[in-house]
């Protein structure tokens, strides 16, 4: 993911693109197929984008965007103009940004996403209120202080956050990542099934009960969500993931806890199996507790073993994304983001420790290095367009 500054879904750095700089920060039986535009470069006329084919079905489709390549890179603001119907700020509505010293908050680059949004008809949702990354130095030393202190200090952020925004963003990540990895996965956490953040050290598991709780206080009408990844693949470490998930979801709920959604993240890897009818079936339990599912980062990770040529490794990538969405779709997902939409800005472009150990960069986002739509691209489409 790109994200400014923090941990990927494997414990390594995400970093973010800044005008061009970085600045830390299936198969199945053969059926007939919606006829989709071909992919054209953006100087053409390509056809509808995939927020529109979407929303034909009742579908959201969107991306996670940055504020100043919004602003600085005409291509890039086009792609957002073309395919993004929601958008979702990768760095700009972070903690640290937000609020990088005690009551100093700066809402300029936030502001200007949801502005360009509104614009064109175009909503923005919120991420994220309490992470435990992207988490200025000054907060880390607040949390120590004391449950009192810890307390405060989130509470004045999600009041400050949420006040500011109340009117235009009605949708936000109020906890992310709280889950600990499973012993197998790619960042085990020894002990406990809720990651060891500074939040959890300071007030212990309540504190996810407390995040929601203030969030609501603030806006009884706000969609608040409860975001996380390593949930999507058919391994033992998911499985047990999910299994963690889903225990603490029903928890919340028998509380009454006021959580409106699940967010997936779907950082997917080509080197993990996948199994439409397990993922398909985690959805169902969620929202069978009365929750909305989301997919809220979609990309996918190559694994070096891919073909070299671009048209076999783009199939491959289609087939893994249109078999993931198709199965989302089916249990009754109904919002779709990816994390970002082109290659060249991709984290798994950017970022070495997940980068193709053969020096090769990844293509798991739908627009290519040339902003260019991919085979990923049209398989989405399809999914879409068959829902």
């Amino acid at each position: 993911m790109l994200r400014s500054p923090s941990n990927s879904p494997g414990g390594v750095s995400r970093r973010v693109v800044l005008g061009g700089g970085l600045a830390a920060g299936a198969g199945g039986c053969a059926q007939a197929q919606p006829v989709v535009a071909p992919a054209r470069d953006l100087g053409g006329n390509p056809g509808p984008g995939l927020w529109e084919i979407a929303r034909g079905r009742g579908i959201a489709f969107g991306a996670a965007v940055q504020a100043q390549l919004l602003a600085t890179d005409p291509a890039y603001e086009q792609a957002y103009a073309r395919e993004a119907g929601v958008l979702v700020p990768e760095f700009e509505g972070k903690w640290s940004v937000l609020q990088p010293k005690e009551g100093e908050f700066d809402f300029r680059l936030l502001e200007a996403i949801v502005q360009w949004g509104q614009a064109r008809g175009r909503t923005t949702r919120g991420h994220a209120l309490v992470w435990h990354e992207a988490f200025p130095e000054w907060a880390v030393n607040a949390l120590s202080e004391g449950a009192p202190r810890a307390r405060a200090v989130m509470a004045a952020h999600i009041a400050r956050v949420l006040s500011t925004t109340r009117l235009r963003i009605r949708d936000w990540d109020v906890v992310n990542e709280v889950i600990a990895d499973p012993p197998g996965s790619d960042t085990p956490q020894a002990e406990g099934e809720l990651r060891n953040s500074p939040f959890l050290r300071a007030l212990g598991p309540s504190y996810i009960e407390t995040a929601f709780r203030l969030a609501r206080e603030q806006d009884p009408t706000l969609r608040l969500v409860l975001n996380d990844y390593g949930l999507e693949e058919d391994t033992p470490w998911a499985a047990e993931k999910r299994r963690r998930l889903l225990n603490l979801v029903r928890s919340l709920v028998r509380a009454r806890v006021p959580i409106d959604a699940v967010g997936i993240q779907a950082h997917l890897q080509m080197d993990r199996p996948f199994r439409p009818q397990v993922f398909g079936d985690f959805v169902r339990a969620l929202r069978a507790e009365g929750l909305s599912v989301l997919v809220t980062e979609l990309d996918i990770r190559e694994a070096s073993s891919v073909p070299d040529d671009f048209v076999a490794r783009d199939r491959l990538i289609a087939e893994r994304a249109g078999a993931f969405i198709s199965s989302a779709l089916e249990a009754g997902v109904k919002t779709f983001l990816t994390w970002g939409l082109v290659d060249r800005y991709s984290w798994l472009v950017l970022e070495p420790a997940v980068g193709r150990r053969d020096g090769k960069l990844h293509r798991g986002l739908p627009l290519d290095w040339e902003y260019n739509r991919k085979e990923m691209w049209r398989a989405m489409a399809r999914a879409f367009a068959s829902a």
